[in-house]
């Protein structure tokens, strides 16, 4: 039964070839169009050259939202907000065309990428809309690298079809420990503590997902299994970093092997690596994800409104800055609704005000906005958006 899972990692990297293939273009293709810039001379770097700081900004902000009442975030994704992500226990039937109504009113056509957290078990955001998934543990215990990829497929079919074109998941860390609960984050979110088995089986979820025309996101970066606590509710750490290397980080690094798209970083610290929340450690993001391990896909931090980053002295603002310094591409928060549009504003305030100080640069920036347009694959040359976008 397990033979299959060597043939799903082997799938998914040529899945993910195929798509970065087929993205390419962003740079380069599709140069039909290209506004005030000759076919010859378009491409993504030089249209962002155009864009403000502000609009850039507004791409590296994931706006929280009530799967059942998007339109609340009208006015932030008119702003140019770069992503939503869908949080609530059962989406409304008509939410494609909510979704679609709400990236109509995106700027130029950029429309927001669209996520959530779709893992299965006691995670589950529209499991009326695609079907009810067990859980990762009972996934890796019950189900062939296979079956675990069929199910995968037919759920991220469904959620693309509502519009959502990214799952929060899954989950790489290694656990076998009750959860999850305030004390422990993973839990049955975990497949397996054996790293092989959350290897093959992780990867055949992501490749799943990949097929139904979804973007998998491997979480939490270099791994949270065994942790001290839930960073959701308190400061936490991993196990140590002379252990974690030789464990946990497995996982990882064979999805980067295998060309995953996308990477969460955790807010543990990570004991001999990090001091402060890896989402927020140069060490963790820039020498380790980035470098050594040759990451070049988007990176988005765990929750920066959670307890572990306040408790690091941060408020999502600063964090959103530190975020982007260290190597990652977007800002992802939640935030009573009321104070969705505050929090948003300030954010993008935040990035706006490092840049013109030199605490960020616009170079940084500017990476983490391609990054972003990667995974929309977008080509800004046929968006015509050099003009529109030089005043904002």
């Amino acid at each position: 039964m397990r033979s299959s899972r060597r043939r799903t990692t082997a799938g998914l990297a040529l899945v993910l070839s195929v798509a970065a293939l087929a993205t390419a273009g962003l740079d380069r293709a599709s140069q039909a169009q290209p506004g005030s810039l000759t076919t010859s001379t378009c491409t993504t770097a030089r249209v962002l050259a155009h864009w403000s700081v502000r609009r850039l900004a507004e791409q590296t902000v994931i706006v929280p939202v009530d799967e059942n009442h998007v339109a609340a975030i009208s006015a932030e994704i008119a702003d140019g907000a770069g992503g939503v992500i869908l949080f609530g226990s059962s989406a409304p039937p008509d939410l494609a065309a909510r979704l679609a109504a709400l990236a109509a009113r995106a700027p130029g056509g950029i429309g927001p990428l669209v996520m959530t957290d779709e893992e299965g078990g006691t995670v589950q955001r529209m499991a009326n809309l695609v079907g009810s998934m067990p859980s990762a543990r009972r996934m890796a215990r019950t189900m062939t690298a296979a079956q675990i990829t069929a199910l995968a497929h037919r759920t991220g079919g469904r959620m693309a079809a509502a519009g959502v074109g990214m799952d929060l998941a899954p989950v790489l860390d290694l656990d076998d420990r009750p959860g999850p609960s305030a004390t422990n984050a993973d839990g049955t979110r975990s497949f397996s503590v054996h790293r092989a088995v959350t290897t093959s089986d992780g990867l055949a979820f992501a490749h799943g997902l990949e097929l139904g025309g979804v973007v998998p996101v491997v979480k939490h970066f270099p791994g949270l299994g065994g942790a001290s606590g839930n960073t959701d509710v308190t400061a936490a750490t991993t196990k140590p970093w002379s252990r974690l290397r030789r464990d946990g980080l497995r996982p990882f690094a064979a999805a980067i092997r295998a060309g995953i798209p996308a990477v969460m970083v955790t807010n543990a610290v990570v004991p001999g690596l990090t001091v402060r929340p890896a989402s927020l450690s140069p060490a963790a993001v820039h020498r380790l994800l980035r470098t050594r391990l040759g990451f070049s896909g988007l990176v988005l931090p765990d929750s920066l409104s959670a307890a572990a980053v306040r408790a690091a002295g941060f408020d999502v603002p600063r964090a959103a800055v530190q975020a982007l310094r260290v190597g990652e591409d977007m800002a992802l928060f939640n935030a009573a609704p009321d104070d969705v549009a505050g929090t948003t504003r300030r954010v993008v305030q935040a990035v706006v005000d490092a840049v013109g100080s030199g605490q960020l640069s616009r170079s940084r920036l500017t990476t983490a906005v391609r990054h972003v347009l990667h995974v929309k694959r977008l080509d800004l040359c046929s968006l015509q958006q050099v003009g529109s976008g030089a005043t904002r």
